[in-house]
């Protein structure tokens, strides 16, 4: 179903690490091939190291900076920086400055009921200590 949606139809969640705004998932639009998400990582905060089985990944820098990882290879990206990531690859963004990061996430094909899937590997060799 097409239609608009408006910061007011969002459904937010907070995390440890910082928010998410779900502005694309079935809940809201009934999208079956996209997820779009409005991420906030707090500062010095980071959204561990994960995949996504099936669904590949587009991350967007709108404002801060982010260490950004796939698989053991880091960048930091800045505004108007991105990464495209491939479905199941090992990946990260950590925010290492002082000031909030705001990041707009793209996944795709659309899974579940919640548009979104993650396996947290954070706690598995090498990820466990790959930033020691």
């Amino acid at each position: 179903m097409s239609r608009f949606v408006l910061e007011g139809d969002l459904r937010h969640e907070v995390f440890d690490w910082g928010e998410v705004g779900w502005r694309c998932i079935p809940e809201v639009t009934g999208s079956k091939q996209l997820a779009v998400l409005d991420v906030t990582l707090e500062a010095g905060q980071g959204h561990d190291f994960h995949t996504h089985p099936d669904q590949e990944e587009m991350i967007v820098v709108k404002a801060g900076r982010i260490e950004q990882w796939i698989e053991q290879e880091s960048h930091m990206l800045g505004p108007g920086d991105s990464v495209y990531i491939d479905a199941d690859v090992v990946h990260a963004s950590f925010n290492t400055s002082g000031e909030p990061a705001q990041l707009q996430v793209f996944l795709g094909p659309s899974v579940g009921d919640s548009g979104y899937e993650l396996v947290d590997v954070s706690g598995e060799e090498p990820w466990s200590t790959l930033r020691s």
